[in-house]
């Protein structure tokens, strides 16, 4: 089901990123998952750094976002085992490293939360916030919370 679309969809599930401090990437309890903020790593170092708006286009910023999301389905996958066994996703925290004056951080979420609904479909419309910041851990570009519904 979800697992076989992300494989006909080219894409393989990254080993969980460890954690960069103390706090475990992903928990369960009872039906949800709640993942730590997941950023865009890939091969064991950041691939997106800077601020979007200044280091970063619109579009690495999407491509950012999507890359947190696919982190952040590594988390849950490390607790539930298989990502069939979402119900749906519930929400998506993002937050954007911007430069001063950038305000598309609901563009940018977009690259996280279009990949979900691809997966998903009707099952991955979500709620969430999109949050401009400063600075985030690594100098990331975007970071982003996940929770998913878990079949009883």
């Amino acid at each position: 089901m979800f697992e076989e679309k992300i494989k006909q969809m080219g894409i393989t599930i990254p080993e969980t990123v460890k954690p960069l401090a103390a706090y475990i990437p992903a928990m369960q309890i009872g039906n949800l998952v709640m993942t730590s903020g997941q950023v865009p790593i890939s091969a064991g170092a950041v691939k997106y750094s800077g601020k979007v708006g200044k280091d970063l286009t619109e579009e690495e910023g999407k491509a950012a976002a999507k890359l947190c999301a696919l982190n952040c389905l590594s988390a849950i996958k490390s607790v539930i085992g298989n990502l069939d066994k979402i119900k749906r996703v519930v929400k998506l925290t993002v937050f954007v490293s911007s430069a001063e004056g950038f305000t598309a951080q609901p563009k940018v979420a977009n690259g996280a939360s279009e990949f979900i609904v691809e997966i998903f479909g009707e099952a991955g419309k979500h709620v969430r916030s999109a949050v401009g910041v400063s600075e985030l851990p690594l100098n990331s570009a975007v970071e982003i919370e996940m929770i998913v519904e878990v079949k009883s």
